[in-house]
C-alpha cells in the first residue's frame, strides 16, 4: 500500500471544499428534483449528487490527470498511475432529501491493495474526518483534534450503528440482529456519519450490507488510521463493497465477527 503525501491530503480537502460549494445550495430546498435509479425500489439521485461529483472530478483533472477515478454518478476512468480516487458525492441521498444531516461526501485514494487515505466530510455541520498514513484527525465547530477509536472491549457495553433496520437480505438482517441483541445500544439512520463517529471515539461498531466500493473505501481509510478495524463478515477485505463490519478495536471485532460468520 502506498504512503500518503501531504499533497494528496491537500487535494482531497480541495475536492471536499468543491463538493461543499456544489451541494449546500440544494440542501433543504423544498423544490429539489429527485430521480430514482431503480425500476424496482428506491435509490434516489439529485442534481446535487451530480454537481458535487463533477466538481471533484474537475479538481482531479487539473491536479491529478494521471490518476484513475471511480465515482457513483459518472462511473470509472482508468488512469496510468496505479492510484484511483473513489468518490461518493453524497453518501446518504435518502437522508439528504429528507433534510437530515447524516449524509456526507466520501473521498478515498486507493491502490491495488485498497484505500490508504480517506475523507468523510459533512458540509452542513461543517465537520471533516481525515485518515491517512500519518494518522487521523477531525475538524469542525469544536476545532481540530486527533482521532482515536475507543477502548470498549465487551459487546454488552458497545454501541452499534447502521443505516437501515433491514440491512439488506433476510440473511443479512438475521446476522445484524444477532449482534444487535448482544450490544448495549443500537442506533439507525446513520449513513456514512456512523463510520466517522466510530473513528472519533463515539461508537464501537458499524455493521452494514449491500455496499458498493464507493460507500466503504473512505470509511475504511479513516477508521483504520484512527486505530479501528474494517473487514467483511468473514474477516476478509471489505473495500470492494458487500458486507462490512467496522470495529473500534480487535476484541470487539473478534466478538462481532464470531457471530456474523454464522450468516
Amino acid at each position: 500500500m502506498q504512503p500518503t503525501t501531504q499533497s494528496d491530503i491537500e487535494i482531497a480537502e480541495e475536492m471536499a471544499e468543491a463538493a461543499r460549494e456544489a451541494i449546500l445550495p440544494f440542501f433543504r430546498q423544498t423544490n429539489l428534483e429527485t430521480a430514482n435509479k431503480l425500476a424496482d425500489g428506491f435509490d434516489p439521485v439529485t442534481v446535487a449528487d451530480r454537481a458535487a461529483e463533477q466538481a471533484m472530478r474537475d479538481v482531479l483533472a487539473r491536479r491529478r490527470p494521471d490518476d484513475g477515478v471511480l465515482g457513483e454518478e459518472f462511473g470509472a476512468h482508468t488512469g496510468t498511475s496505479g492510484r484511483t480516487w473513489v468518490l461518493d458525492p453524497i453518501d446518504g441521498t435518502r437522508g439528504f432529501i429528507s433534510g437530515t444531516p447524516t449524509w456526507g461526501v466520501l473521498i478515498a485514494l486507493s491502490d491495488q491493495d485498497g484505500p490508504f487515505m480517506g475523507v468523510i466530510d459533512q458540509p452542513y455541520i461543517g465537520e471533516r474526518f481525515v485518515g491517512s498514513s500519518s494518522g487521523a484527525h477531525m475538524t469542525g465547530p469544536q476545532g481540530t483534534r486527533r482521532m482515536r477509536t475507543r477502548d470498549t472491549r465487551a459487546l454488552d457495553q458497545a454501541t452499534l450503528f447502521t443505516t437501515f433496520p433491514e440491512v439488506g437480505t433476510p440473511k443479512d438482517r438475521a446476522g445484524f440482529q444477532a449482534v444487535s441483541e448482544q450490544v448495549q445500544l443500537t442506533r439507525y439512520g446513520m449513513d456514512c456519519y456512523a463510520y466517522a463517529l466510530l473513528a472519533a471515539g463515539q461508537a464501537d461498531l458499524v455493521i452494514e450490507a449491500g455496499l458498493n466500493s464507493y460507500d466503504i473505501q473512505a470509511p475504511i481509510a479513516v477508521i483504520q488510521a484512527a486505530g479501528g478495524i474494517v473487514t467483511d463478515w468473514q474477516g476478509g477485505p471489505a473495500h470492494q463493497g458487500g458486507r462490512a463490519l467496522a470495529a473500534a478495536n480487535a476484541d470487539l471485532h473478534a466478538a462481532a465477527l464470531e457471530i456474523l460468520r454464522q450468516f
